[in-house]
């Protein structure tokens, strides 16, 4: 679906949702994993220190923690732990970490409450957890799918999946592509959010080559994995 909306010829894709987080690249009839995340995914991480910052759900967590991260200054970024193994990423230790810190920030604002004196250098806020949070997200991002453009010798990247929306996720990996000579492909939230429209996308490619499937012999799979589905509608 990405390739057909932004023209995208044969990128490195970078898939972020609440559900997954995979760098992929199409080789041989089937979208090959380059890389993953080891435990959650950075939707489901961003999701869930929303909750932790008792952030909206309106109209969506991830893009309230972006309009947060915005307003900070950007001049603090905090230490949260950066995990890159390889071309896999773990989020799992970073949303602990960041929780932490949250936790850190409502026990200062209970101190000033009770008229105690909390030194604005250590003063935490929520633009200042959401903003250090999507950069160190962001930039692990960037450095599994600079490895993977450079294993295949790609110079497209399409981000895609609800995530790829976030436009300072866009403008982190366009800065990474230019250095090399590349550009960044990317939707907005009409196409990278779940949609009934890449679905029958899916179903009308799979259709015009052949591959149909009885209604009673129709079945769902949760964990369908990228790499599992037979792409028989590419070269």
């Amino acid at each position: 679906m990405g390739r057909e909306i932004t023209g995208a010829g044969n990128p490195v894709v970078l898939y972020v949702s609440g559900g997954n987080t995979q760098v992929i690249a199409y080789a041989e009839r089937r979208y090959r994993i380059f890389g993953e995340t080891l435990d959650i995914a950075v939707g489901n991480c961003l999701d869930r220190f929303a909750r932790t910052l008792a952030i909206s759900n309106d109209p969506a967590p991830g893009y309230n923690i972006e309009l947060l991260a915005r307003k900070s200054s950007g001049r603090r970024l905090l230490d949260l732990p950066y995990a890159v193994k390889g071309m896999d990423c773990s989020f799992s230790g970073i949303l602990s970490a960041a929780d932490l810190l949250a936790a850190q920030m409502k026990e200062q604002e209970a101190k000033i409450a009770r008229s105690e004196e909390v030194k604005e250098e250590d003063r935490l806020t929520p633009e200042d957890l959401c903003f250090s949070l999507q950069e160190t997200l962001y930039a692990m991002l960037v450095e599994i799918t600079e490895r993977a453009m450079a294993h295949v010798g790609s110079n497209q990247v399409l981000i895609v999946g609800g995530v790829g929306c976030n436009e300072r996720l866009q403008e982190m990996m366009g800065q990474m592509a230019k250095e090399r000579g590349g550009r960044v492909y990317a939707t907005d939230e009409r196409f990278c959010i779940d949609n009934g429209i890449m679905i029958a996308h899916a179903g009308l490619l799979a259709f015009e080559t052949g591959f149909t499937t009885p209604l009673e012999d129709s079945t769902c799979t949760q964990r369908f994995r990228t790499d599992e589905v037979y792409v028989k509608w590419r070269d």
